[in-house]
């Protein structure tokens, strides 16, 4: 039961993070640095603390209490995973919901499930998963075979986003009445102008580049959670004192959240502020020709389902653990999400079926990685 909750858990933040972008698209009048901070403000600084609040009694003690190493490591690890965040709204911005979650995340799925257990293996932690678990066990075998197959699900949509690539260009060359050898000849002007059937701007080459940055430092989030384990371990022991024989604490890694956010607005207030002053946009917040009140509330929306990717997150990783099985079955709904989305905003409407195909097959392999690792983790023997 404990490991169908889990997985019913990182569905939930699966989802909340796959679709967490679809509020700012519906931003008017904004420039994407001031829509992307003022829901940074809710995902980062306003809404954690309350979840902590409003789930773990003095929360602020834990921290007050913590041990400078662990605070300094885990703020770091923020600040890192923060410029992941950052570079993760762009990739979006730049590939579409869909192509740019799926690479994106592919990456941090990588990085984030196996370096842990790399660094577990040299220093051996109680309850933590290592390398050699994973290689050394038939459920750990099988959690690797998962993120092998979630890997080649990623290749797949990556390849599916280089068709429809090529697919727009020759969209575009159509509109402009282009012939195929003005098509060839404009192509690079082409790439960096035309826009998909849902109205996002498609840029394949900055929008590569930004993913893979944006992938592997968006895996400082599981490295966070590891640094702030003690905190955790705190605020599981509070609790189970005094709720005796009820099990782990669901929400225990709420405070860990909370330090790891400060390092992640940190690193997003500064950009934001310096992207404000470069392109002369702080008149956005202010601005009577939009609709303000309706921005806020978008932006309060996106930057709330941002954050409860990490609350589910923390819930799904009580029950399961914070090792490979958590964090690849976290991202792996997260692309599933988003690439659902970007079937249903017609982000890949007006390409060929065979990149239609392409991206179908990419989904349903990583739908295959969510059910081998989900199995792999319900045949893990249960610590003692």
């Amino acid at each position: 039961m404990g490991v169908i909750l889990g997985v019913i858990f990182h569905f939930l933040g699966g989802f909340a993070s796959g679709s967490f972008y679809l509020p700012y698209k519906k931003v008017k009048g904004w420039h994407w640095e001031s829509f992307w901070i003022v829901g940074g403000l809710f995902s980062w600084l306003i809404v954690p603390p309350l979840a902590a609040y409003l789930t773990i009694p003095d929360f602020m003690d834990i921290i007050r209490n913590a041990s400078t190493s662990a605070l300094a490591a885990t703020f770091i690890m923020g600040l890192l995973w923060g410029i992941g965040g950052l570079t993760y709204g762009l990739g979006v911005r730049y590939l579409g919901v869909s192509l740019g979650s799926s690479i994106i995340l592919g990456l941090c799925s990588v990085f984030g499930a196996i370096i842990p257990s790399i660094y577990y293996y040299f220093t051996p932690t109680a309850g933590k998963d290592t390398i050699a678990d994973l290689f050394g066990t038939s459920w750990g075998l099988l959690v690797i075979l998962g993120l092998a197959v979630c890997v080649v699900g990623i290749i797949i949509c990556g390849k599916a986003g280089a068709m429809k690539d090529k697919d727009l260009i020759s969209y575009d060359a159509e509109v402009l009445h282009l012939d195929a050898g003005m098509a060839e000849e404009n192509g690079n002007v082409l790439k960096k102008s035309h826009i998909d059937a849902s109205g996002s701007e498609f840029k394949i080459g900055l929008g590569l580049v930004v993913a893979i940055v944006s992938g592997v430092l968006s895996a400082c989030f599981s490295f966070g959670i590891e640094s702030g384990t003690s905190l955790g371990i705190v605020a599981n022991d509070i609790w189970k004192a005094a709720h005796p024989g009820q099990g782990e604490f669901l929400f225990r890694n709420n405070v860990i959240f909370v330090v790891i956010l400060w390092g992640g607005l940190t690193t997003n207030l500064l950009w934001c502020i310096i992207l404000n002053f470069r392109n002369r946009t702080f008149g956005d917040y202010t601005s009577k020709k939009t609709p303000l009140l309706k921005n806020y509330l978008l932006c309060a929306l996106g930057g709330t389902m941002w954050f409860l990717q990490f609350f589910f997150y923390g819930m799904g990783e009580s029950k399961l653990g914070n090792g490979a099985s958590s964090w690849i079955l976290h991202m792996s709904f997260i692309i599933l999400i988003a690439n659902m989305w970007g079937l249903v905003l017609n982000e890949w409407k007006g390409v060929s079926k065979k990149t239609t195909r392409t991206i179908i097959l990419g989904i349903a392999t990583i739908i295959l990685s969510i059910l081998i690792v989900g199995y792999g983790n319900s045949i893990k023997p249960p610590v003692i």
